[in-house]
C-alpha cells in the first residue's frame, strides 16, 4: 500500500524544499501538505507541483486540536515530517505566547494525534521533528554545538523551540512513540520571507535601500544552504535512528557584517554596479535584545553515521541564491507587496 506522510508548515521556505523533493522523488509516497498559510507560508513557492497526483495541500492550523485528529483520523499516515512553527526571533520578542502556542501547543497536538492513530502497531511509523540550533543558546570565541550540547534557550522563540524538543523526546521515552529530531543552523537559499537577513539585503540592495546590521554586526553563525537541509531531512526521516538527534550544519561560520559585505559585492557582481557601490548602504542599528553572539554546528555525527554533508560551499549557495532572487522578481514582489496571500484564494477556493 501506497504510504502517506505528512509534512507540516510545508508551504515555508524550507518546508516547501522538503515537500518538493519528496514529492518529485518519491512519487510512491502520498505527501499531504498542512500549512496555516500565515505571512510566512506561501503557496507560490510550489506552484510547479502542485498538479501532481501525489500532492494534497490542506490548509489548517496545528494548533487547533480538533482538526488536527480528524487529519489523522482522515489520511491515516504513516509519517510526520513537522516544519511548521513561528521562527523569527524579533517576532518572538514583541509577541512570545504566539510562539507557545504555535510551537508547544501544535507539537504536542501533533505527537497526541500520532500516538493515537499508531497505539495499536507503530512499525514502520517515524515521528520527526524539526528544531533548531538556538535552543542551545550562545557560544564563546570557540566551541561547536554537539548533540550533547545542554539546553540554554536565549528568547522566546528558542524557548519554545526547546520546549517542543523536550516533549517529543518524552513521548518517545514514555509513550514508546516513534521519533528522530534534527536542529539545524541558519538557512538561507530561494523562496525565503525578506524579513531574514540575507533576502532582506538582496531586495534591499537592489532598490538601493539601507542594509540593517545589529550592533558591531559581529555576531556570528553558521549557515547551512536550504537545498542541502532537505536532504539531510530526507537522509534522517529514511534513514535515521529512532530516538535519536542529528544535528546539522553548513561547517560555515560568517559574522554578519562579513556575510554582508560578501553579498554587497556579489549583487555588485551580478547587477554590473561598481565594486564596493552597495557597501555603501551598510547601517548599524540597535542591538536585538538578548543577542546570541555565535552559533556553531558539529554536524560529525550525521556525516559519519548517516553520509550526509553539504553539497556546495557558502560562496556557491549564497551566488546562486542571489541569481534566484534576481531572476525570480516577481515571487519577491509579490511577497513584500503582500499578494501572495491571494495565491491561496484564486487556486483552492471554490
Amino acid at each position: 500500500m501506497k504510504q502517506t506522510i505528512l509534512i507540516t508548515g510545508g508551504a515555508g521556505f524550507i518546508g516547501s524544499h522538503v515537500v518538493r523533493l519528496f514529492v518529485q522523488k518519491y512519487p510512491e509516497l502520498q505527501v499531504v501538505n498542512l500549512d496555516k498559510l500565515t505571512y510566512a507560508g506561501n503557496l507560490e513557492n510550489l506552484s510547479d507541483i502542485e498538479l501532481k497526483s501525489n500532492y494534497t495541500f490542506v490548509r489548517g492550523d496545528v494548533v487547533d486540536k480538533d482538526f488536527i485528529n480528524e487529519l489523522f483520523n482522515m489520511y491515516n499516515f504513516d509519517g510526520v515530517i513537522h516544519l511548521a512553527a513561528e521562527s523569527h526571533v524579533d517576532r518572538s520578542i514583541s509577541n512570545p505566547l504566539e510562539f507557545v502556542e504555535t510551537n508547544i501547543l501544535g507539537t504536542v497536538n501533533l505527537l497526541n494525534a500520532a500516538r493515537s492513530i499508531w497505539k495499536n502497531n507503530m512499525n514502520g511509523k517515524r515521528f520527526y521533528h524539526i528544531s533548531t540550533d538556538e535552543v542551545y543558546g550562545t557560544l564563546g570565541q570557540t566551541g561547536l554545538f554537539t548533540e550533547e550540547t545542554s539546553y540554554d534557550p536565549r528568547s522566546p522563540y528558542s524557548a519554545s523551540k526547546a520546549s517542543s524538543d523536550h516533549l517529543v523526546r518524552a513521548y518517545y521515552h514514555t509513550y514508546d512513540l516513534p521519533i528522530v529530531l534534527s536542529n539545524c543552523s541558519n538557512n538561507y537559499g530561494s523562496h525565503q520571507f525578506p524579513e531574514k537577513l540575507i533576502p532582506l539585503c538582496i531586495n534591499n540592495i537592489f532598490h538601493k535601500k539601507t542594509l540593517p546590521i545589529y550592533g558591531d554586526g559581529k555576531y556570528t553563525r553558521d549557515w547551512l544552504w536550504v537545498n542541502d537541509h532537505a536532504r539531510a531531512i530526507e537522509t534522517i526521516y529514511f534513514t535515521g535512528v529512532i530516538g535519536e538527534t542529528y544535528n546539522i550544519g553548513g561547517h560555515n561560520e560568517w559574522k554578519n557584517i562579513d556575510l554582508v559585505e560578501l553579498l554587497c559585492d556579489i549583487m555588485d557582481e551580478e547587477l554590473g554596479r561598481p565594486k564596493g557601490d552597495s557597501r555603501q548602504l551598510i547601517r548599524f542599528v540597535k542591538d536585538r535584545q538578548g543577542h546570541d553572539r555565535r552559533y556553531a554546528i558539529d554536524a560529525s555525527k550525521i556525516a559519519k553515521d548517516l553520509g550526509w554533508e553539504p553539497s556546495v560551499t557558502f560562496q556557491e549557495g549564497l551566488r546562486e541564491s542571489v541569481r534566484w532572487y534576481l531572476g525570480n522578481h516577481e515571487w519577491l514582489n509579490n511577497v513584500t507587496s503582500g499578494s501572495y496571500q491571494k495565491y491561496y484564494e484564486a487556486q483552492y477556493k471554490d
